[in-house]
């Protein structure tokens, strides 16, 4: 069915409908079946009387609900871990010298006692006088 008119209230074609149905009458509606060639009025009613109403949230953006990255020191020699860190899904940040890795990976590693904090990140990239941070260079 198509619909031909839609009317609100106090329009011409409503009046009798509007004194049926008073201020609950929200619009009429004339629509047209092409199968059968016939004409109908549709009423559309308001039944319940209005309440106050609040938007629901919207859906936070992907990007918020993303965990935040950890950085993790792993040393150099330690090639077995280096690649189970990779394989998790860590990424290699070469100017900090250090691994992003998300807070399950460190979980799932068990790498809590390898993160690094923000002011020790700072220190371990490249404006550091040591290359290599995690290395203990007093031995040298």
């Amino acid at each position: 069915m198509r619909v031909l008119k839609t009317l609100r209230p106090g329009a011409p074609g409503t009046r009798r409908f509007l004194a049926w149905y008073g201020d609950s009458l929200v619009c009429v509606r004339y629509r047209y079946d092409a199968a059968t060639g016939t004409r109908f009025t549709s009423v559309e009613v308001r039944i319940e009387p209005p309440r106050p109403y609040t938007r629901p949230r919207p859906p936070a953006p992907a990007e918020a609900m993303r965990p935040k990255p950890v950085w993790v020191r792993v040393r150099w020699d330690e090639t077995l871990l280096r690649q189970r860190v990779k394989a998790a899904g860590g990424k290699w940040r070469p100017d900090e010298k250090l691994w992003e890795v998300t807070p399950q990976i460190v979980k799932t590693l068990r790498l809590r006692d390898r993160v690094v904090l923000g002011r020790e990140r700072q220190s371990a990239g490249m404006a550091s006088t040591n290359a290599y941070p995690w290395r203990d260079t007093s031995a040298d």
